[in-house]
Order: structure tokens, then C-alpha cells, then sequence
């Protein structure tokens, strides 16, 4: 266990990641250190105390939080007055130990390991720019952070729930959720999952301390689906909270009391109303890490629109990543509460111990191999593998090499590889060239050729044929691993043949199987629908479209709108589409 350490770079692949870390110097030899705090005692340094948001304050020498492992004091370089004696150095003299080394370094430190689970949390919202509810403006307004800390018996205030304005027990408090979740404006747009048993819990714990509190609860819906949750909740209502349901448009201060009045229209009444209370919780949101962008180009990783890291199947594989060897735990994934993060991180240990225990990786063969004498280092299929399964030394002039274990055969190297010097095995250019030439042989101009990605869109055409959808029978599919697969001569060849229109079809952009392959096979379909442009070829006989295998009825209506594009292609501009494209050739 490495603590104040830092992942500063991580490369290789499966069952061989490289990793380098930096350790931070903790300034206390963490084996030598009893955590006896003589040393905070002269320390004239006072700083708010993180661990308690802030509510009381510690030294620059300090224990992070009560159950910290190592349970060992860390100093704080950039607020700790130094070791020189004139200036301070107080707590060298009161450490019997000898602990404390202002000398000590920051260390790197690179191993090998075999697969990396990713559990790195989320973060808090911060409801600052939320002025309605003037988090910023009246000390009264807490957050639910806050209050966790303020109701813990080992917070700053043994437990005792105190306004920060008289330090006295407020008479009635007020729980307003989803601050941060489910906004379009500010905020996430999803549900934070925890906040509503967070609340909860929160007013359970009030009323056991103080029964004759008035605590309300404004809210959008409770959602309470968890084991047990609904029985919570409903002992929490009889316990004499208030649930109403609508938000508070604005919170002011009565500058007497100190009070806050609360404007809410009630949704179930379709009443405004306002409601003065003593103290108010926000109930916050969680968001993705500030740094998961870090980690994510580091891993090679995908991302949701919601920010979360993307797993490779919401249901057959719900804790591996689209990357080999990496797995993920807890919150990186999505918003969960504790229960669920276990239980997922118990998971993807299972999974990591699977992986490593079999001694070797079985590889499927549909990988990608390099032809060396084509090869002119040029480097594009290095820049597109969304693996960083490719290497290459321009500067020696050694070709490309792919590295097996790594590849996962989207075929979008091959795709752009401008000399023809990547080969796939399987899905290889001959075998996609036999089947456009066999499906175009008879009659192409009543057909419509398709090019569908594996695992989206040529699975939505089966959905919408066991849901027994109708669509033209007139549709020929082209199975490719991935919609990057699909080069542009692949898509010449289908018109050489005499194909009236051509669809492109893959996964939509963040859920591509192949983290962002399919960016560039938008990349790649402009280019053609400029050059038929140029040609004098109508740029609407190439379409693209994002067909989840979901989507069975997108896919049966995009076969019918295709239908009416063939049926507007005439044999003259068939065969005139031929004439040029042969002839620019």
C-alpha cells in the first residue's frame, strides 16, 4: 500500500502494465512514528482541517483522519515553517522518536503488474455557484458533508448538531435534495443514487438525538429501490419527518433570527409556501474526479456522457473495461453506495484473479498484423489504435509492431494505413472485397449494401428481426468488428459494382466497443463524401448512421429510408458513377 502517492504513467498490456509511481515525501518515518501527536502540541501553524470540511483546524503536522493507515503523522511541505531552528523546528525537539526528517525526498517507484483495477472514487459538488440557495452567503446553509462531520461522534463537535451562527441546537432543519444531480443547467443530469437514503439516514439520526426537532425533507422523488431502503424511509415519515415535494426556488436570511425562509411550491399541492426553518442541508451530488481524464488517456479508457468510465458490457461484462486487464470498483464507474461498491469491487477482484491465475492470455485471432516491406513509417496507425497496441521507432527505422495480447481487432489500422501495409486476420480486404463482389453480382441496383459493426449495429438488425419488424428484404449486411474496419475502398469497390446507395452503421460516439474507433470512421466518411463531391457523384448515396443493438426499430426504419433513397437512384446515374470512378482510377 502506497500512500501520497501519485500514478504518473503506466504503459504496456495485459499481464505486463508498467507502471511509475511517485511517493511523496510524508517528511515522518511512517515506521518509527506511534501517532503520539507531542508533536503537534508547539506547532504554531493553524490550517482548517480538510478531514472535517473545514469546521475545526489542525497543524501543519497532523494524522490526515483517526483511522489513517499508516496511522502515522505527515507534514505539509508548503505550509510547515521549515526545519531551520531560528525560524521553528519545534516539533523535531518534541519528537522522542527522532521521526521527523525535513531531508527527506520524494521517491519514484516502477513495477510490473499482471491487471490494474481502477477504483479512484468520485468527487463532491460544490454548490457554491448554486446562489439561490446562498451556500456562500448564510453561514446557516451547510452541506450534507458538513453535517455528516457535525453529527459524528468524533467530529468537531462530539456530535452535537450546533448553527455555525449562536452555536446553539436548531429547532427545525430542512434536507433539500438532489443539489448537483438530475439539472440540466448546473450540475449532473443523472441521479447521484446516494443522496436520497444519505437524507434518510440523516433525519433518522436527528430524531434519535433530538425527538422534538422539526425536520423537513424537500425532494423531486425518493428513490428508495435498495434491500431495505423502503422501510427506512417509511420509519423515517413516522418518525415525524415531513416529506414534501418540491424545491425551493430561493432561500433568504431574516437578518434578526437569522432564520431562513424557504420559497417552495408544493408539486402535490400546487401551493407556494413558505417555510422558515433554523438550518439547512444541502444534499449533494457526486461527481467524476477532477483528474479522471488523467487516468482515462493513461489506460486508454472510455467515458459515458456523464463522465463516468465506461464498462465494456452493462451486463455480461459489468466491471471490465473496453482495455484488457482493467477493471473497475466503486464510484469510478457510476454514482453507488457503499453495498454496491463492494460488491463490485469484490467482483473485479475475482475477475483480476481469474485473469491471472490462468498463467496465459488466450488471444482471439482476429488481431492485426504488420507487412514489414510496406511498411514506410509514417506512423498514422500508431496515432488511430485506440489500444496503444501499436509501436514504432522512426528515428531506427523499424517498422510497426503490434502487440498481440494488447490488439482487440477493430481493424481501424488497417483501415488507414495509407500503403495497405496492415492485414487483419479475419475480416482481412480480400474476404470483405468477395463478399461486396458476391452480393453485388446479380441485379445491384436493387440492392442496398450495408456495412454493420459487430457489436452494435449488426446486432440491432437481429434485434429487429426477432421482434419480427418489417423493413425492405432488399438490405445486404457486411459484418466488420467495428465501423473503423470499414476502408474507403471498400466503399469505391460497392460503387465500381454498381451499388445505388451505401450505409456506413456503427456504434454511437461514447459507446463505441472499441473506445472512439468509430471517431474515426466519421473522419474517414467525409473524406469520401468530399472527393464524390469533387467527382460529380451525390454525396447522399453514402450514408452513416449510429445504430445501438438496442435500436431494433432505428435499424428497421433507417433500412426503409434507405429503400427510398435507392428507389430515387436511376440506372443512368448507376452506370454513369461507374464510367467515373474507373476512369479516375
Amino acid at each position: 500500500m502506497l500512500t501520497l502517492s501519485e500514478v504518473k504513467s503506466i504503459s504496456g498490456y495485459v499481464g505486463n502494465f508498467n507502471v511509475k509511481v511517485v511517493k511523496k515525501a510524508r517528511l515522518v518515518d511512517e515506521k518509527e512514528c506511534t501517532a503520539c501527536g507531542d508533536c503537534t502540541r508547539e506547532c504554531p501553524v493553524v490550517k482548517p482541517d480538510e478531514f472535517d470540511m473545514g469546521l475545526s483546524s489542525r497543524k501543519a503536522i497532523y494524522l490526515p483522519f483517526p483511522q489513517a493507515v499508516p496511522s502515522a503523522y505527515v507534514i505539509n511541505r508548503e505550509e510547515c515553517l521549515g526545519s531551520n531552528p531560528i525560524i521553528c523546528g519545534k516539533c523535531i525537539k518534541l519528537c522522542k522518536k527522532g521521526c521527523i526528517d525535513f531531508d527527506m525526498k520524494d521517491e519514484e517507484i516502477e513495477f510490473k503488474v499482471g491487471t490494474i483495477v481502477v477504483a479512484t472514487g468520485v468527487d463532491v459538488y460544490d454548490p457554491s455557484e448554486m446562489d439561490e440557495y446562498g451556500y456562500t452567503r448564510y453561514e446557516n446553509v451547510i452541506t450534507s458533508m458538513e453535517f455528516e462531520r457535525l453529527i459524528n461522534a468524533g467530529g468537531p463537535t462530539k456530535g452535537d448538531i450546533i448553527r455555525l451562527t449562536d452555536r446553539k441546537v436548531p429547532q427545525s432543519i430542512a434536507f433539500i435534495q438532489c443539489v448537483g444531480s438530475r439539472s440540466v443547467d448546473k450540475g449532473g443530469t443523472y441521479c447521484s443514487n446516494i443522496c436520497c437514503m444519505n437524507t434518510v439516514k440523516d433525519t433518522l439520526m436527528l430524531k434519535e438525538h433530538y425527538p422534538e426537532m422539526d425536520v423537513k425533507v424537500f425532494y423531486v422523488d425518493i428513490r428508495a429501490f435498495g434491500k431495505g431502503f423502503e422501510d427506512l424511509f417509511k420509519r423515517s415519515k413516522g418518525e415525524g419527518v415531513r416529506y414534501i415535494r418540491g424545491l425551493p426556488g430561493q432561500i433568504k436570511e431574516d437578518p434578526h433570527t437569522r432564520n431562513l425562509v424557504l420559497s417552495v411550491e408544493n408539486t402535490a399541492t400546487n401551493k407556494l409556501l413558505e417555510h422558515e426553518v433554523e438550518m439547512v442541508v444541502l444534499s449533494l451530488g457526486v461527481k467524476p474526479c477532477e483528474d479522471i481524464k488523467e487516468t482515462q488517456e493513461m489506460l486508454a479508457l472510455q467515458r459515458t456522457s456523464d463522465g463516468f468510465y465506461l464498462e465494456a458490457h452493462p451486463k455480461l461484462q459489468p466491471v471490465d473495461s473496453a482495455t484488457k486487464g482493467i477493471f473497475f470498483a466503486g464510484c469510478t464507474e457510476s454514482p453507488k453506495d457503499i453495498k454496491d461498491s463492494v460488491t463490485q469491487a469484490s467482483a473485479s477482484a475475482a475477475r483480476a484473479m481469474r485473469l491471472m491465475n490462468s498463467g496465459e492470455i488466450t488471444v482471439e485471432a482476429i488481431t492485426a498484423e504488420v507487412i514489414k516491406d510496406k511498411c514506410e513509417f509514417c506512423g498514422i496507425c500508431v496515432r488511430v489504435c485506440p489500444y496503444n497496441a501499436i509501436t514504432m521507432d522512426k528515428d531506427n527505422k523499424i517498422p510497426a509492431q503490434v502487440t498481440q495480447a494488447a490488439c482487440s481487432g477493430c481493424g481501424t489500422c488497417a483501415a488507414e494505413c495509407p500503403t495497405n501495409a496492415i492485414s487483419m486476420r479475419h475480416f482481412t480486404d480480400s474476404q470483405i472485397e468477395g463478399q461486396i463482389d458476391s452480393l453485388l453480382e446479380e441485379k445491384p441496383a436493387e440492392k442496398v449494401l450495408v456495412f454493420a459493426c459487430n457489436w452494435c449495429s449488426y446486432a440491432g438488425a437481429d434485434f429487429a428481426g426477432v421482434s419480427r419488424l418489417q423493413y425492405p428484404s432488399n438490405a445486404r449486411l457486411i459484418r466488420t468488428m467495428c465501423s473503423g474496419r470499414v476502408d474507403k475502398k471498400f466503399i469505391w469497390r460497392a460503387f465500381e459494382k454498381g451499388a445505388p446507395v451505401v450505409l456506413v452503421s456503427g456504434c454511437h460516439f461514447g459507446d463505441c466497443h472499441y473506445i472512439d474507433a468509430n471517431h474515426w470512421t466519421k473522419k474517414r466518411v467525409d473524406k469520401v463524401w468530399k472527393k464524390m463531391k469533387k467527382l460529380g457523384i451525390r454525396p447522399e448515396r453514402l450514408q452513416l448512421e449510429w445504430i445501438s443493438a438496442a435500436e431494433g426499430i432505428r435499424f428497421s426504419n433507417v433500412m426503409k429510408r434507405m429503400e427510398e433513397l435507392r428507389a430515387d437512384v436511376t440506372p443512368e446515374e448507376i452506370e454513369d458513377t461507374r464510367k467515373i470512378l474507373q476512369e479516375s482510377n
